[in-house]
């Protein structure tokens, strides 16, 4: 609903007739009669505006200002008062987001640049984390082999981590296996086959990360919650920063 508020030769701001008559639901024109007959006895003031026309001849409607606005719809309707405060609220709060100096217009504008320059840093960071992430993830990796990449990281400590986090299992054989809350999402499973001494074959089972897993433990380790070595020097590095295994 387009509500209608202007300023007429003041910074004051004004209500129209149409839409005090949409806030107290009643016919635009019994609106005016009841202004009118208000301001015939001095109780109210208000200034006739042209209105564009759409259909039809073009009418007029009165604009009022907030405290004979008031009086108007007491007249009226006073059940729809606290109606008539929201609507205030509302045309107040609009009013209040739109520079009205050249100042205050230089100070949102130099606002508005600082904002759009913190969401390009984000965007950097972002696409920094990225191109890190994809020098960092082959597809098969274990979840040890992705934490020795990472500068700091107690790669010996990671499956208990993940463990904690409901992403790993121990079997009955004491062997490494992926949850099922962490299944296809952050973790497959690469099979594999081990020949014993007897000659017969064992199915293995290893756990290896998906991108989305690999893209999550890294976000864990830049936040500081993997476990790290006591003696990490506290620089966010990994294999390629470092110049190994180029």
């Amino acid at each position: 609903m387009q509500h209608n508020i202007t300023k007429i030769n003041s910074p004051e701001l004004t209500m129209s007739s149409r839409d005090i008559a949409q806030v107290v639901e009643s016919r635009h024109d019994k609106v005016k009669q009841s202004i009118e007959r208000l301001a015939d006895r001095g109780l109210v003031s208000f200034t006739p505006v042209g209105e564009k026309s759409g259909m039809g001849r073009p009418g007029v409607v009165y604009q009022v200002n907030k405290r004979d606005s008031y009086v108007i719809v007491a007249q009226l309707s006073p059940e729809f008062t606290a109606r008539l405060v929201d609507r205030w609220q509302e045309l107040e709060s609009q009013d209040a987001a739109v520079p009205k100096t050249l100042p205050e217009a230089l100070r949102l504008a130099a606002d508005l640049a600082e904002k759009n320059d913190q969401l390009m840093q984000v965007a950097r960071q972002q696409g920094e984390r990225i191109k890190a992430l994809h020098n960092l993830f082959d597809g098969g990796i274990t979840p040890f082999e992705f934490a020795k990449r990472l500068n700091g990281v107690n790669c010996q400590k990671i499956n208990a981590a993940l463990a904690r986090r409901g992403w790993l299992f121990t079997d009955s054989f004491g062997n490494w296996r992926a949850s099922s809350k962490a299944r296809d999402l952050y973790l497959t499973e690469r099979s594999g086959r081990v020949e014993r001494s007897d000659g017969r074959a064992m199915v293995t089972a290893t756990p290896v990360l998906l991108q989305r897993g690999a893209a999550l433990l890294h976000k864990l380790y830049l936040h500081e919650q993997l476990p790290m070595k006591k003696t990490w020097n506290g620089q966010f590095t990994h294999e390629k920063d470092l110049g190994v295994n180029e």
